[in-house]
């Protein structure tokens, strides 16, 4: 599997679980730690630089990708530089030259993009005001203007599982021809579905894919990500 490479972004019910995870999956993984989740920014820095200081690849998300975050997420990311920041299309720029005047170069930001229903054209209003504009561009035109800001990777949520294999196809053909070989497929997915869906990413070019897998691995009981899920995960062969 030649310059291709999967990193599983999870959950982590805590830093025990977190640390649990990352004894097994070494770099194959990034723990989101979402800032919606906690009452206060000064509340999610805390948090991030603990799992940072404990050797945790951390990656600052939203919250189910809500756009009225968005600022939060850049105070938090500038204030512990994680690994990975998850951020709506309308703020990715801004969010990068945030990073990029602190000479954080090794972090990740992607853009949240929106499958349309139908492939080939997506939504990129994803932010707070602009989601309420449901007007579909080409994914062309979509990777291009990424591409032209220099974002790292396209997000694509929710993709509802395997359901919408057509429209991740395009997409990620659309952003590898642009540039962009970071791909993260987002929504529904699951330990039945995730080898199809990120087989489609490499099929199309891809390069590295970031399939985010959050509830479908956790115990209910325990609120954990298990470890044999995980373990499952990084046994999947891809071609």
């Amino acid at each position: 599997m030649t310059n291709k490479q999967v990193i599983f972004n999870v959950l982590a019910k805590d830093l025990v679980n977190a640390k649990e995870l990352i004894n097994v999956a070494n770099e194959q993984i990034l723990v989101g730690l979402m800032v919606k989740d906690f009452p206060s920014e000064e509340e999610a820095i805390e948090a991030v630089l603990s799992f940072k200081s404990a050797g945790i690849p951390v990656s600052v998300g939203l919250g189910a990708g809500d756009p009225t975050v968005w600022k939060s997420v850049v105070n938090v990311s500038t204030k512990t530089i994680p690994d990975h920041i998850n951020q709506v299309f309308p703020a990715a720029a801004y969010t990068l030259g945030a990073l990029q005047r602190l000479d954080a170069e090794h972090t990740v930001v992607n853009a949240l993009i929106e499958p349309s229903g139908m492939a080939g054209e997506v939504y990129i209003t994803t932010g707070p005001k602009s989601k309420e504009l449901r007007e579909k561009v080409s994914c062309e035109l979509a990777a291009t203007i990424l591409a032209e800001i220099g974002i790292h990777s396209v997000k694509f949520y929710p993709i509802d599982g395997d359901s919408r294999l057509d429209e991740v196809a395009l997409m990620v053909r659309a952003a590898v021809k642009s540039g962009i070989k970071i791909f993260e497929p987002t929504g529904g997915i699951n330990l039945n579905n995730v080898q199809v869906i990120v087989q489609t990413c490499f099929d199309n070019g891809a390069e590295l894919v970031i399939p985010h897998l959050y509830t479908s691995i956790i115990d209910k009981k325990t609120g954990k990500t298990e470890v044999e899920n995980l373990e499952k995960l990084l046994n999947i062969e891809w071609e």
